[in-house]
């Protein structure tokens, strides 16, 4: 009897972890999307292209169907209207992934920044201000942003 109520209760510490691991994996994708949505409305217009870009960018980082991708930019969108500060969102993925993640999210900035061919000073200066706040160098910065520039 006492072994069978000790199952039960691993039972439901599995099923909480599982359902913790998957409001953490929501809440990185959440952040990653809020910070590409905050690029492309820097430069207070949001081009078609940049939008595409974010959505390309989230459904091949996270394997997102299309629908899927619609739902967390949409989300991204909500929380970033009713957002002053990305500290929160940095970090929270200062906290939860590596450098090389971070390196790969610095890349996705740097895309959406340029997906419409033209880079603002507002985008440039808010992709740099969230790597800062990422705890990426100066160095990494600008050395991903050349190799997204090449790749244009």
């Amino acid at each position: 009897m006492l072994k069978a109520l000790a199952n039960v209760f691993s039972g439901l510490a599995g099923e909480q972890a599982q359902a913790s691991a998957e409001v953490r994996e929501h809440d990185l994708r959440l952040a990653t999307a809020l910070l590409l949505v905050e690029i492309a409305r820097a430069d207070h217009k949001l081009e078609a292209a940049e939008q595409a870009a974010i959505a390309e960018l989230l459904g091949a980082r996270f394997i997102l169907s299309e629908d899927e991708v619609d739902a967390l930019v949409s989300q991204a969108e909500e929380v970033a209207d009713h957002t002053a500060s990305f500290q929160a969102f940095t970090r929270q993925l200062n906290e939860e992934i590596t450098a090389e993640e971070k390196l790969q999210i610095v890349e996705m900035l740097w895309q959406v920044a340029f997906a419409d061919n033209e880079l603002s000073k507002y985008e440039d200066s808010l992709v740099r201000k969230l790597c800062d706040l990422l705890y990426v160098s100066h160095r990494d910065v600008i050395r991903i942003r050349n190799r997204v520039v090449l790749e244009l």
